[in-house]
């Protein structure tokens, strides 16, 4: 289907992944019609946003018949306090179902939805795609895989596309300032003691604009199914902090042990072939894109 003959409709367009996934859209020429519910954003060429609250299913229902959409790129969720075990988990996945069947009653063809490394068991440690046991434990993480399942499984009967890029841990630009890439700079920047957990564990991490292009690589490509969206190489926390302390200057104390660690497994790394097939590859190294994170915060402390 050509570009102009396509309908997008992309939602969680003014968070972190998805403002980013919205500007590569825009960027590659194609239109798009972008769902927020309390964020903002700026006009735009080929852009075209309205308000809704996903979790109003009748105003969904009503929408989706209005609008009638060809391609749903679907991004959307709950990402407050306590994601991975609160209870608004069951109503995301509820809502996205629903969504996904409006989609589909009113001419859909495509659906791409955004899955999750939390969907994995990750004491296995390498994380392939159709490999990998998906049970694991948490709610998010359940909840993210029951909507894979049930999804693939009804876009095949339904005659749609389906596909489900898995997204890994990731960093830059527009992350909330409470997460750890972001809180060690600003205390670094601030000249402040840097308070972190022991950091010793090593996880896949990608800047988030190589994610927002490895979303769309998938979303304009053949595949189908789950993707993984990730670097491939692990990189040990305390180097991440280290990394940043000596690329802002920073010559106070880090306080390695201050916090507890939030994530219990040593090494969790992803398989990214999948990705790599299509011709994607990475634009920003860890320095790199560290660097960018910085320049980021520099400008919005």
């Amino acid at each position: 289907m050509k570009k102009q003959d396509k309908k997008i409709l992309l939602t969680g367009a003014s968070g972190f992944i998805g403002s980013h996934v919205l500007a590569e859209l825009l960027r590659r020429g194609h239109e798009v019609h972008a769902l927020v519910h309390s964020g903002e954003l700026p006009e735009q060429s080929g852009l075209t946003v309205h308000r809704l609250d996903l979790l109003d299913a009748a105003a969904v229902e009503s929408f989706m018949a209005e609008q009638q959409f060809t391609h749903l790129m679907h991004l959307a969720w709950y990402v407050g306090k306590k994601l991975h075990v609160h209870g608004n988990n069951m109503d995301w996945l509820a809502a996205s179902l629903l969504l996904l069947e409006s989609f589909a009653h009113h001419g859909g063809k495509h659906f791409l939805g955004a899955g999750s490394c939390a969907e994995y068991e990750y004491q296995y440690g390498l994380l392939r795609e159709d490999e990998t046991p998906t049970n694991p434990g948490i709610l998010y993480g359940n909840a993210k895989n029951a909507l894979f399942r049930m999804a693939s499984v009804y876009c095949a009967q339904s005659g749609m596309r389906f596909q489900w890029p898995r997204i890994f841990n990731l960093y830059g630009p527009r992350e909330k300032a409470q997460r750890l890439m972001p809180s060690v700079i600003l205390s670094c920047l601030r000249g402040e003691e840097v308070r972190v957990s022991d950091c010793m564990n090593f996880l896949d991490y990608l800047h988030v604009g190589d994610t927002a292009r490895g979303i769309v690589d998938v979303f304009e490509s053949e595949l189908t199914g789950a993707v993984n969206i990730c670097s491939g190489k692990p990189v040990q926390l305390r180097s991440i902090v280290k990394h940043i302390a000596e690329l802002t200057d920073f010559d106070g104390v880090i306080l390695w042990g201050a916090v507890p660690a939030a994530f219990d497994y040593e090494v969790v790394v992803g398989d990214n072939h999948k990705l790599q097939s299509i011709g994607w590859q990475p634009q920003y190294d860890l320095i790199s894109g560290l660097q960018d994170t910085i320049n980021y915060w520099k400008e919005h402390v």
